[in-house]
């Protein structure tokens, strides 16, 4: 459905977390390198639960390797805390790349100047300068599925409210 993209993760839960959403939504996740951690990190599959054999991962060396392959256009949207234009706003489509940098230093800030009209951000109120990236991706990764809804392939999960 659509392309994570986390550029440097640092932080092996957050990484566990967003496979297990990208397993939940159909979505293809991106890491680019240098991770923070080792890949087969128990905290990572501990976050990602059972969740991680089943996804759709793609492993890229480095940052400059990943925009060769795919530029930055229309199609990306690059989440930062340095633009006032809000993610609701955007609009997603699906096959989309949604890229969400470091836990520690964001989208490298020329990549950013470059391409500003592909900035989004998330409200926050005064006191906090960030969220937690795993919460970042959720919230973005699930305004950009509302725009997209139509045809998207939920699982039937037995024992629901309706057959209750």
């Amino acid at each position: 459905m659509f392309n994570i993209v986390l550029v440097e993760p640092q932080i092996p839960p957050n990484t566990g977390t967003i496979g297990r959403l990208c397993v939940n939504l159909d979505a293809t996740l991106h890491l680019i390198k240098p991770l923070g951690f080792d890949i087969d990190d128990k905290a990572v599959t501990r976050a990602g639960l059972d969740y991680w054999k089943d996804l759709d991962l793609i492993i890229w060396e480095s940052f400059d390797e990943f925009l060769e392959a795919h530029p930055i256009d229309e199609h990306c949207h690059l989440a930062t805390t340095k633009t006032d234009k809000l993610y609701f706003d955007a609009a997603f489509k699906k096959g989309d790349y949604i890229l969400f940098g470091s836990e520690t230093k964001g989208i490298r800030e020329d990549i950013l100047l470059e391409n500003k009209e592909q900035c989004i951000t998330i409200p926050m109120g005064g006191k906090g300068r960030s969220l937690n990236l795993g919460v970042a991706v959720g919230v973005v990764t699930y305004e950009a599925l509302r725009q997209n809804y139509d045809g998207f392939e939920k699982i039937t999960i037995p024992n629901t409210l309706e057959e209750a």
